[in-house]
């Protein structure tokens, strides 16, 4: 099927950074409170902006990066959009189709989006890869992108201290070659622990059991991380960065207390933009990537977890 390749990230905020003491202002909280129960310290939420606003901007900018970074790459060679996200600003049309239209591709350009929740980003990259291996052009843009605080009870406070708006964009592309990049995602049918209504329904908030979601994702994230490996013919020792859903930093925390020598892998961001749902791992590759502290070479395992529920991971030579 191939290998596939990370060519270039990208990432869009809102201009609007909220902080928890920001938050405490509207609902009974306090920074203290959140800090240690999540690890979270600001957020940013849309005002004028909105979802689709930022997965196109997230999507430029990995364009722009990938033609100065890939000598090959040229926008017609894009085959293929995927964004995942929960909280499009249509039914439709797609959110992939907007970003087409943004990025002047007509035509022979598969365009969907993908409801996955906080795996969105990995089963996009999963799709992405045996999509590629089915059409002729071989660069795909995979994209998460939320705008999490429309979906929010302000008046709960266990839930809406918890997200914020993001987006975050990869450019890849279907090698043919020997390399690493195998993905793993999964599903089981729930909703009762993370479920938010839809179209036309009389609740469309948010709605979390945050102990039975903390135990399925630390759960969820030993067993794909494990099982990706094992297929890759690798461990832990092989890896140099472990990017997992940042959700909440006593998930991350817990987790990796199971690999021990290896604490120092599981990358955390989540104090500074909070969980962004789908766009969560995206963000910290681009900001690992962009920092760089990963180059060339290494090699990472994404995971994340979600509602669906949903999990899913991969490991990749970047």
């Amino acid at each position: 099927m191939g290998v596939l390749t990370f060519v270039s990230t990208g990432k869009a905020l809102p201009k609007r950074k909220v902080t928890n003491e920001d938050i405490s202002k509207i609902v009974d909280t306090s920074d203290e409170w959140i800090r240690t129960r999540t690890g979270i310290e600001k957020r940013y939420y849309c005002e004028e902006e909105s979802c689709t606003d930022l997965a196109i901007e997230a999507a430029k900018l990995a364009v722009e990066r990938g033609l100065e970074r890939d000598s090959e790459f040229s926008t017609d060679k894009i085959g293929l959009i995927i964004v995942a996200t929960t909280s499009a600003d249509y039914a439709f049309p797609s959110t992939a189709c907007m970003v087409g239209k943004a990025l002047n591709l007509k035509g022979n350009v598969m365009a969907y989006d993908l409801s996955a929740a906080c795996s969105g980003f990995i089963y996009g990259l999963q799709n992405a890869k045996a999509l590629l291996s089915e059409i002729d052009n071989k660069y795909a843009l995979v994209i998460g992108s939320e705008k999490m605080s429309k979906l929010l009870d302000f008046t709960d406070r266990s839930t809406c201290v918890l997200f914020g708006d993001g987006a975050a964009a990869a450019l890849v592309k279907l090698e043919d070659r020997e390399g690493i990049s195998y993905i793993r995602s999964y599903s089981d049918g729930n909703d009762e622990d993370l479920i938010c209504g839809g179209i036309a329904s009389k609740d469309s908030f948010l709605k979390m059991k945050g102990q039975s979601v903390f135990k399925f994702a630390v759960r969820a994230i030993k067993q794909s991380v494990d099982e990706v490996l094992d297929r890759a013919g690798l461990d832990m020792g092989d890896i140099d960065y472990v990017i997992c859903h940042q959700a909440n930093a006593r998930i991350i925390d817990f987790v990796k207390k199971n690999y021990e020598g290896h604490e120092d892998k599981f990358y955390q961001n989540v104090a500074d933009y909070a969980n962004t749902s789908a766009a969560s791992v995206g963000l910290a590759l681009d900001d690992l990537i962009e920092s760089g502290e990963i180059k060339r070479g290494m090699k990472i395992v994404l995971v994340g977890f979600g509602a669906g529920l949903t999990w899913s991971a991969g490991v990749f030579e970047i």
